[in-house]
């Protein structure tokens, strides 16, 4: 039986019927906020690590590829020589690994089917053949669904009074005399009939307490704690600058030593691709991380944290 592999669905009626298993129809994120973040996310993602790649390969291709398919195939072709393509995996070898690449491309005059590792090289990002956009998704969901409340609260704390108004004629009075309060008029003056014959006014406002009900700066907080998780998720130095508390160095090592993981391991697998495809071809690719994977990168950012009080 012939198995086939894929990345993510990336036409847009597969992503609604994979995501409609997932997210509630009530819910909805604004698709241009969401979109920020996940081009943002991502490209940092990508910006960990430095290639060496063919001048004449386009780097963006490459590294988008590899990082949203989670792999990329390396073949030598007819019209183009060696270069890098989007395949589909196919074939299972004795330890169930993929066993050959599928390419087409619109420029090719024929589909190439290729061994991995006779006639084809791949480099794959994770150990399981997937590529960073689950958790860019999860992290870029939560960023924009935050910054989406924090901009509805900024808009509603706008309001401060509440007037509630016997007819639309006194409404109409209350709008003239607010109109002239907001102008910044020395002196604003009211209808009389919006005052009792005592000089009480004759309506009912409601105060809104602003300071009890504006959270932007909760959330922002939050879009920070939001985002130094994605930072240890993906391995991108951080130390746990959200904490209150004065931080000790273990404590920064510790952070470091997780965040640094999860990118060394992605870097491995990369490596371990790369060099089978630079034997294959006689290529001379290489990859590494921006920063020193065996220090976690800490020796400026975290350094800079320390100590930090309240």
């Amino acid at each position: 039986m012939d198995y086939s592999y894929s990345g993510i669905p990336v036409m847009y009626d597969y992503m609604n019927v994979y995501n409609s298993r997932i997210s509630p129809s009530t819910i909805h994120i604004n698709s241009q906020i969401k979109w920020f973040f996940t081009r943002q996310l991502l490209q940092e993602i990508i910006g960990l690590y430095d290639f060496e790649l063919p001048e004449d390969w386009n780097h963006d291709y490459f590294k988008y590829v590899l990082f949203v398919n989670g792999f990329i195939s390396v073949l030598n072709t007819d019209i183009a020589g060696v270069i890098c393509q989007h395949c589909t995996l196919t074939g299972r070898d004795i330890y169930y690994a993929p066993k050959y690449v599928l390419v087409t491309n619109p420029a090719f005059d024929k589909t190439y089917k290729l061994q991995i590792g006779y006639k084809a090289g791949l480099i794959k990002l994770r150990p399981d053949y997937t590529g960073v956009m689950d958790i860019v998704d999860y992290y870029s969901d939560m960023l924009a669904l935050a910054a989406e409340t924090a901009g509805l609260n900024l808009q509603n704390t706008k309001l401060a009074y509440v007037f509630l108004c016997a007819d639309k004629q006194q409404a109409e009075s209350f709008k003239k005399l607010y109109d002239q309060i907001a102008a910044g008029n020395p002196a604003a003056f009211a209808d009389r009939k919006l005052f009792n014959d005592d000089g009480t006014p004759n309506w009912v406002m409601f105060n809104q307490q602003l300071r009890n009900t504006y959270i932007a700066g909760d959330i922002l907080e939050d879009m920070r704690s939001w985002k130094n998780q994605f930072c240890t998720e993906v391995g991108i130095p951080n130390a746990n600058t959200d904490k209150k508390e004065r931080l000790i160095r273990d404590e920064v090592n510790a952070n470091s030593t997780e965040t640094q993981t999860k990118a060394v391991l992605w870097l491995e697998t990369m490596k371990n691709g790369i060099e089978k495809t630079n034997e294959l071809f006689g290529l001379d690719l290489s990859v590494k991380l921006h920063f020193n994977e065996q220090e976690g990168g800490t020796n400026v950012r975290s350094n800079a944290l320390i100590p930090r009080t309240v």
